[in-house]
Order: structure tokens, then C-alpha cells, then sequence
């Protein structure tokens, strides 16, 4: 199977790319990464998703879950570039959904995954909140980064700082991760991350 072009890149090289509108199961919350309320998302995301694949092969459709995703912002935003203030952090963590995803798709695996999980109460209550997002990001700046997520801010400052006034642009829209690798799988001197900031014409 041909890679997407959306989930590609080479370190030390930022590109300019448009994005198209996709939907996403979605799960919002705030804290650090890692604190109950994100993994609790985390896991309500993967298991309607993986439902929401095995039903698929059922009717006839073959698409293989995508990579966990991330929107992340602070109502202060030097909250989000302080790392004592991570509590502060909000996120909305994605997965994307089938092409045949509808609302009234979702309902009954949403119910299922409930059932499974009954007897984990902050995965039941983002299991409830979960949603179907649409996003419509245009054009972006992306990059990949290798390496712990902790070391991501000289790329992201040098797509802000730099990349963005050269190429007459500034940023519109939540700073956005795809984590194209497992954390609990990969060292992680080794984890790659799409870092994607979508932008407008200054």
C-alpha cells in the first residue's frame, strides 16, 4: 500500500502542504500528557476505532486504523511553552475515522466499547464525550521530528520564527502532532512526529 503524502517527511525539512478536510473521532480534555483524563481519552479512542475497523471489513471495507493525533493549545499560551505549567495544557486527541463513518455509525460501536469497559470510569465518561470532528486545516507548514517530544521546540520555534516570515505566512489554527510511532514500542531517541501548523498568507 502506497504511503499517504499527509503522513511523510524528512528530518530537517519543512513543507508546505494542503491538507483536506477529514473527520476524526475526537476526545477534549486538559492536563499533562499522561495524567488519568489523557489516557483515559486515549484508550476510548482506540477502541472505537478498532471497532470501527473490524465492523468495516465486515461490509466489505479494508482501512487499517490511523496514527494517534493531536490539537493542543492553552487559554495562556505561555502556559503551553512552560513545561511547570503542563497542568494548563489543553488537547483534543484525534484518530481519523473510515470513509464511511456517520454519526449514526458511531452510535452502536460507541455502545459496545462501553460495555467492554464499564468498570473504568474516566474511560466510560471519554468514551461519552467522544465526538466526530471535522477539520478543514488548508494550507500548513509540516515537519517531522525524531527523537523524544520533550526535544520538539527548536523545530517548532524554528517553524514559527523562521520558515513563517521567509515564506510570508503566520500561523491559523491549533499547533498539531500525528505520532507515527508507539511510545510504548519505541525508544524514545527514535519516536517520529509529525509537527503540523496550518497558516494563511500574512
Amino acid at each position: 500500500m502506497a504511503k499517504d503524502p499527509l503522513l511523510t517527511g524528512k528530518p530537517g525539512r519543512i513543507d508546505h502542504i494542503e491538507v483536506p478536510p477529514m473527520t476524526f473521532f475526537a476526545v477534549e480534555g486538559q492536563g499533562a500528557p499522561g495524567c488519568t483524563a489523557y489516557g483515559a481519552a486515549i484508550e476510548a479512542l482506540y477502541s472505537v476505532a478498532y471497532g470501527a475497523r473490524f465492523h468495516g471489513k465486515s461490509l466489505g471495507h479494508d482501512e487499517k486504523v490511523g496514527p494517534l493525533e493531536g490539537l493542543w493549545w492553552a487559554d495562556d499560551m505561555a502556559a503551553y511553552t512552560d513545561p511547570g505549567r503542563r497542568e494548563e495544557w489543553r488537547w483534543r486527541m484525534l484518530i481519523r475515522t473510515p470513509s464511511w463513518m456517520t454519526p449514526e455509525a458511531l452510535e452502536p460501536l460507541r455502545d459496545a466499547a462501553l460495555k467492554k469497559r464499564k468498570d473504568k470510569p474516566d474511560t466510560v465518561a471519554a468514551l461519552q464525550a467522544l465526538t466526530l470532528l471535522t477539520l478543514d486545516e488548508g494550507p500548513c507548514l509540516q515537519a517531522l521530528h525524531i527523537g523524544p517530544y520533550a526535544d520538539e521546540a527548536p523545530l517548532i520555534a524554528r517553524m514559527h520564527r523562521e520558515e513563517m516570515p521567509a515564506r510570508g505566512l503566520v500561523p491559523t489554527g491549533l499547533h498539531h502532532e500525528i505520532y507515527l510511532s508507539d511510545a510504548r514500542r519505541v525508544a524514545p531517541e527514535k519516536l517520529k512526529t509529525l509537527i503540523r501548523q496550518p497558516v494563511r498568507a500574512a
